[in-house]
């Protein structure tokens, strides 16, 4: 087994750190800081720090203009606050969240193995909570709901009852992508393709005992929208099979199955019959409306909604939900954000902030499809990192017949690899649209708010980095023979000296003889030349 990479070692560590229980006993005493939140300042720390030593363009032109514009939208909304002062604790957290943690994970991921081994981390942090909840299902040791300590929160605890349900619904998405394109092994077993998917199917059962509405909407999607990026047919039998589980999952919670009954039925009628939450939560969506009228432009500042909400509240507004169960006592947890990021944003940054964070993530969802596409138009070529070697200089005749079986050895890897990367960008865009969806019911706040920010980096690395096409991290040979060379040869060229090894003169071909017609010197040079190497190595 590989050990984890020392690029992406913060990230993972910034994941895994979620495992660790929620030490908050209160509502109040200020910002709550988890280990977290410090392994991902250190996480941007090391990227800085990476950087200044490279001293390497960090980013392409168009991830800086994509990832830099909600940063620039939170700073003039900040600028324009009515509170400039009390802003910039929102302006601090907005950019970790959306900018600095994002761009640390697009830059130091730098093949699909390093997000392979993040979102793995995501997936393991998604079982252990999933584990968590469902105990405190069985047991009776959960939050509160419906009068029964049977909601499961994980470690978080029940004032953050969304963070267990996030979690695994993240799991739950990489689980089903990686499982769909995971290819057999080298002696043709199945079984971590299987594995992929019953840890999929499994972490739909803590996600069930969350009670979240929200989450369950968003998998829903998320999950269909990775069943067609990997096929029509596969997604309509996959479905069938999970709607059948999902039955029998429901039926198999005996006593249980009257609370799972009854939250779902309050999902078609929330306009009809609405609940007391739901409607707490259109109260706090109009109040938001209601703000970005009066400032439309800029918002009312980062962190400005709380001081906002009761002027624009209506009368039937609760001041605060109740929260109880999993070891903590009954508190009353205030309602501070209307519980919808996009409202969130428009009440506290204005159109302008809308506008760049929207078009944010616009831009990453249509840069993944794309991506994601061209994958899937390249046919047979094979993905880089699983090209085959340039001949350097000519074979001596004894190594031709093994180089000529190549290709077809190669062939079956090359497939591979690519099915590994249509899992990883499936994987990718299936997160950001389990995030989009659920921030139609969520914003941000809690422990798992540096775990979103780590999402939107996997999701923005896939559409914006360059190493996103990469299976493996560059040798340190491979970086040495690509970089131009000045002056003397250097030792450890091949020839021809003072020129890359590996040209790259347009999208690259990766596997299987060239496209198109032979070139005249092709045709010319018979292939029993000595100088036949050398026409194609000038070609």
């Amino acid at each position: 087994m590989r050990a984890v990479p020392w690029p992406v070692l913060p990230a993972v560590a910034t994941v895994l750190l979620l495992c660790l229980p929620d030490q908050r006993g209160d509502v109040g005493g200020g910002p709550h800081v988890t280990p977290a939140d410090l392994a991902s300042v250190g996480l941007v720390g090391y990227c800085a720090l990476r950087l200044l030593r490279d001293r390497a363009r960090p980013l392409t032109r168009t991830a800086a203009v994509v990832l830099g514009a909600p940063a620039l939208a939170v700073a003039v909304a900040t600028v324009a606050a009515d509170d400039p002062a009390s802003a910039l604790t929102g302006f601090a957290r907005c950019t970790q969240i959306f900018v600095l943690v994002p761009v640390a994970v697009v830059l130091l991921l730098r093949s699909r193995r390093d997000f392979r081994w993040v979102a793995g981390a995501v997936v393991v942090l998604a079982v252990v909570q999933g584990t968590v909840g469902v105990r405190q299902y069985v047991t009776g040791t959960g939050a509160s709901y419906a009068g029964r300590d049977v909601r499961a929160v994980g470690t978080f605890g029940p004032l953050d009852v969304m963070a267990m349900a996030t979690t695994v619904g993240y799991g739950a998405v990489i689980a089903l992508s990686v499982g769909l394109a995971l290819p057999p092994t080298r002696t043709g077993a199945r079984w971590p393709r299987r594995a992929a998917l019953c840890c999929a199917a499994a972490l739909l059962v803590p996600l069930a005992l969350s009670f979240s509405r929200g989450a369950w909407i968003a998998t829903a999607c998320a999950g269909t929208v990775v069943l067609f990026l990997h096929g029509a047919r596969r997604a309509v039998r996959v479905m069938a099979a999970l709607a059948a589980a999902a039955v029998l999952a429901v039926c198999g919670l005996g006593a249980g199955s009257g609370l799972m009954a009854e939250r779902l039925d309050s999902i078609t009628r929330v306009s009809a019959a609405p609940d007391r939450s739901v409607t707490d939560r259109y109260s706090l969506w109009a109040a938001a409306t209601d703000i970005w009228r009066d400032h439309p432009v800029t918002g009312v500042g980062p962190k400005g909604f709380a001081a906002h909400r009761d002027g624009h509240a209506s009368i039937g507004l609760s001041a605060a939900s109740d929260t109880a169960g999993a070891g903590h006592a009954f508190q009353r947890e205030p309602l501070l954000s209307p519980h919808n990021m996009y409202l969130l944003v428009l009440s506290e940054q204005g159109l302008i902030g809308a506008v760049a964070l929207l078009g944010c993530w616009s831009a990453l969802l249509l840069c993944g499809l794309t991506r994601l596409s061209a994958l899937r138009r390249a046919g047979r070529a094979p993905l880089s990192g699983h090209a085959a070697v340039p001949p350097h200089a000519a074979m001596p005749p004894q190594a031709a017949a093994p180089q000529a079986a190549a290709p077809q050895a190669a062939a079956p890897e090359c497939a591979g690899a690519r099915r590994g990367a249509t899992g990883c960008g499936a994987a990718a865009v299936g997160l950001l649209v389990w995030q989009a969806v659920d921030f139609l019911y969520a914003d941000i706040g809690g422990p798992t708010t540096v775990l979103t920010s780590v999402v939107l980096g996997l999701a923005a690395w896939w559409a914006l980095s360059p190493a996103a096409l990469r299976d493996a991290p560059p040798t340190p040979g491979e970086r040495a023979s690509t970089a131009p060379a000045s002056g003397p040869p250097r030792a450890g060229l091949r020839p021809p000296y003072g020129r890359p090894a590996f040209r790259a003169a347009g999208p690259a071909r990766l596997c299987g003889p060239p496209s198109g017609p032979p070139s005249p010197r092709q045709v010319s040079t018979p292939r029993g030349c000595p100088n036949a190497h050398a026409e194609e190595v000038r070609r």
